[in-house]
């Protein structure tokens, strides 16, 4: 819905807000002429439910004003009331374009209140789920990033191979789109023969296809002056909000939560970080193409080293882990404990963690406080949308709609996570 009127705007505190891109003094006529334009919360543009009030000057815009919550669903208040194998289910839906990924840092959260070891095998199949989630990720980031610029070949030549990734996903756990992958300690199960060869057939087709996207939009004349300059912040603002991920790394910041701070094992791989420099449109298109080869490069490593490693694919655990389907079929004692660990019949130790994965947009971390019950006392989601998209107003002050739309493309803004 676009609706129209007269806004009354402080004229002296529009000119400070406009910064370097001031209207002149000539213009000043023009500022009580404002038009508001509600740029969501239904709109195709935006990729979710998001509500913008723009403030606009013709086509510039003047300032905005974002709102959050249109689907927000309550995810923390839920997860009070439900044993921690049901919180699962929740995860998924925050970024449900890398689920995996979620479900596995909130496994490992858990896992450090209660202590389980996961064994080495485990870790290194967690870390191939969750880098082929984060390729899923930018794939679906920067093909639309394309789409908005009016380029759809891209988009579509891409999303095979996206396709490719969710038929790994659905040998590994059964599922797609909302995974529900991994389990208290490890994975549901080992990868069977068709896992590994349709990982390794993804490895081997991969590159040829990463490489043609590249070539349509790298150096394509219209794409770089749609996107260089466009929806820039500096690494200061970045910071001070609360940047992480590629978002932050395009501004020039070298942080990775993989590297600062590792888990599942990523020490014993070779990858690089790549970065950006102006923290535009660009830049966050550059760094993220470039991190979906650092993770392809990892999936290479991992299946490398994964006949090596060492231990199950579940940490040996009676307490947690869930017995084998076949004995649960056939014995009463397996019945019981997957009874009891389903419904949440175990207690859990009292205590205070905080566990962060790299996410595909950035830091994705688990706050969960434990009383001893068995649901958590309380849970706080880090989400790194909710924290981009509170920086989307100052990013598109003194640019024009159609940057705008570019600007919030390229933060990769999800709803689901922004509004969990």
């Amino acid at each position: 819905m676009i609706t129209t009127e007269l806004a009354p705007i402080n004229k002296d505190e529009l000119m400070r807000s406009m910064g370097s891109k001031n209207l002149i003094a000539e213009d000043a006529v023009y500022l009580n002429d404002l038009t508001t334009l509600n740029l969501g919360p239904t709109h195709p543009a935006t990729h979710g439910i998001f509500q913008n009030i723009l403030q606009m000057d013709g086509e510039r815009i003047v300032s905005g004003e974002p709102t959050v919550g249109y689907i927000h669903r309550a995810f923390e208040k839920i997860a009070e009331n439900r044993p921690y194998y049901q919180i699962t289910p929740l995860t998924d839906r925050m970024n449900y374009c890398s689920s995996p990924i979620n479900n596995i840092g909130w496994w490992m959260t858990v896992e450090k209140l209660l202590g389980v070891q996961v064994p080495q095998k485990a870790q290194y199949m967690r870390i191939i789920m969750m880098e082929l989630a984060r390729i899923a990720d930018h794939l679906i980031c920067n093909s639309i990033l394309g789409v908005d610029t009016g380029a759809f070949t891209g988009f579509l030549y891409v999303f095979q191979k996206r396709e490719d990734i969710y038929e790994i996903y659905e040998e590994v756990c059964g599922a797609r789109l909302t995974t529900n992958m991994g389990r208290l300690g490890g994975m549901e199960r080992d990868f069977n023969d068709i896992a590994i060869a349709k990982i390794k057939k993804f490895i081997k087709d991969f590159p040829p296809v990463m490489k043609e996207f590249q070539s349509l939009f790298d150096r394509n004349r219209i794409f770089m002056d749609r996107t260089i300059d466009v929806g820039g912040i500096t690494a200061e603002r970045a910071l001070n909000y609360g940047f992480t991920g590629p978002n932050l790394r395009a501004t020039g910041v070298d942080y990775d939560v993989r590297v600062m701070n590792p888990y599942s094992g990523y020490q014993d791989f070779q990858f690089e970080v790549p970065i950006g420099e102006s923290g535009d449109t660009y830049d966050r298109y550059c760094v993220r193409n470039e991190e979906i080869w650092q993770s392809l490069r990892i999936i290479e490593q991992a299946m490398e080293k994964l006949p090596k490693a060492e231990g199950g694919h579940f940490a040996n655990d009676a307490r947690y882990y869930l017995p084998a389907k076949a004995d649960v079929y056939t014995k009463m004692e397996a019945l019981i404990y997957h009874f009891k660990i389903i419904m949440g019949e175990i207690d859990a130790p009292v205590g205070e963690v905080y566990h962060a994965v790299e996410g595909g947009n950035g830091e994705l971390g688990y706050y969960l406080i434990s009383d001893g019950g068995r649901t958590p006392y309380r849970l706080h989601f880090r989400r790194p949308c909710f924290i981009y998209y509170q920086a989307f107003p100052e990013m598109c002050v003194g640019q024009s709609l159609s940057d705008a739309i570019l600007t919030m493309s390229s933060l990769n803004v999800i709803a689901g996570e922004l509004d969990a």
